[in-house]
């Protein structure tokens, strides 16, 4: 055998260890394993390291994360063995995964979390929310002689902007903006309007016209500066003193522009009736305010994950009284689950569903998961998934996970759902790393 056949030989030799190397169960399992892990505060969770005689873990920081063995057995009898590691003090570690004791193959950053709980919610609430300008809904035409004009679209004002003041003055409401373009028509002089056009702050001059069937003057806008409906609670956290709901933004009925807050409140509802959902045409819970004198909590944020605020105690008609942890983005796992809702009066009941998908979402985004309704109670009842229910919290295996979002209008019986995780962030309730104290 010549040099360079062994040469040849040898390399294949070579190559074929390395393959079978990667493919060798344990090493496989090594190189698997993730990069960053979180864990809450308190809690254990299992590293899969695959045979352990063949790997040790090591810690930067054992009051951070503690390493301790845990070995598992599966049904088909082929060993695994995984390391379990303690949570402690919130702050970050690195874990230093080594085979044979020797060989570094992996860095793992851990980050321990605080610890939160939340107590579910599924109670029917009514949402009043008064915007933070007066919303641009329409053109109205008024009659000045023989035409019939808009002076505010003649002035480029356009239908989706926000009216935030007249003449330099802040201006809350309708009535407030009525009364400013009377007295100006009276007194024939233009108003200077502040319009917040998307991110943009606009100056616009319109000389007010007078409408001789109303008898008053007008710029030619229809204009509206609250909105008001029933959603459901999703949750309540009795330490931040703060709630969270809906899990979708408010939008303006007609431009269906997000509602800016100016100021909003939450009170009890009541469930009257339903509109069953079908393919095509999502279904709807029928409600009414009721005891609106008595505030749960005050709305300070509309945002694409729900409406957020302060509320100082839990509203009536819990069915979970105390609270419950919560499942991190990356806990959150297919399977069975359950909602919390109401779909008759002011009972809120727990009606089984499953998670058929997850996304795994690293930064927030509103489409978390999707969900079938399996329960056939609420199938009977509803048909599914049906407005008004979104913000009502799912639970998985004692957690909250997240919280129903929308309808699948083909298929009401499937719809999103979001990350709890998510929602907290938005409510100023934070499950970034706390630093080390």
């Amino acid at each position: 055998m010549t040099k360079h056949t062994r040469r040849k030989l040898l390399g294949l030799f070579v190559a074929t260890m390395f393959v079978a190397l990667c493919w060798f169960t344990p090493i496989h399992q090594l190189a698997s394993i993730p990069q960053e892990l979180r864990i809450l505060q308190g809690t254990s969770t299992a590293l899969d390291v695959g045979l352990r005689s063949f790997a040790t873990v090591t810690t930067s920081e054992p009051d951070v994360v503690s390493v301790a063995g845990s070995p598992e057995v599966e049904s088909t009898s082929r060993h695994k063995q995984s390391l379990k590691l303690d949570s402690g003090k919130t702050g970050s570690a690195n874990l230093q995964v080594k085979l044979f004791g020797m060989i570094p193959v992996k860095s793992v950053h851990v980050s321990v979390v605080p610890d939160l709980k939340v107590i579910p919610g599924g109670q029917s609430i009514g949402v009043k929310l008064k915007s933070s300008g007066i919303m641009v809904v329409g053109y109205n035409l008024v009659k000045s002689g023989s035409e019939s004009v808009s002076p505010a679209e003649q002035a480029q004002i356009k239908v989706g902007d926000i009216i935030t003041a007249i003449d330099g003055h802040k201006v809350k409401s309708v009535e407030e903006a009525a009364d400013w373009i009377n007295k100006a028509g009276k007194m024939e002089r233009s108003l200077e309007f502040t319009v917040k056009r998307a991110k943009e702050m606009l100056k616009v001059k319109v000389k007010p016209i007078y409408d001789k069937d109303g008898e008053t003057y007008r710029i030619g806008l229809y204009i509206r500066d609250s909105a008001a409906g029933v959603g459901t609670l999703t949750f309540y956290q009795p330490d931040y003193k703060v709630f969270g709901a809906l899990g979708h933004v408010i939008t303006d009925v007609d431009t269906g522009q997000p509602i800016g807050v100016g100021e909003g409140q939450v009170v009890h509802s009541r469930v009257t009736s339903i509109d069953k959902g079908e393919s095509g045409t999502p279904g709807e819970k029928r409600g009414i305010f009721i005891d609106e004198d008595r505030v749960l909590g005050s709305i300070t944020r509309n945002s694409d994950f729900g409406i957020f605020g302060k509320m100082e105690s839990l509203p009536d008609n819990a069915k979970v009284n105390k609270a419950l942890p919560i499942a991190l983005a990356e806990q959150v796992h297919e399977g069975k689950a359950s909602i919390l809702t109401v779909v008759d009066g002011q009972k809120v009941e727990e009606f089984d569903i499953q998670i058929v998908n997850v996304m795994r979402q690293k930064y927030p985004a509103t489409k978390s998961m999707v969900i079938k309704v399996t329960d056939p109670r609420l199938l009977s009842k509803t048909g599914g998934i049906i407005q008004g229910m979104s913000g009502s919290p799912i639970l998985q295996e004692g957690k909250v996970v997240g919280a129903v979002t929308h309808v699948f209008v083909n298929d009401p019986t499937q719809g999103y759902g979001v990350f709890i995780e998510w929602m907290l962030n938005e409510a100023g309730v934070k499950t970034k790393t706390a630093a080390a104290s």
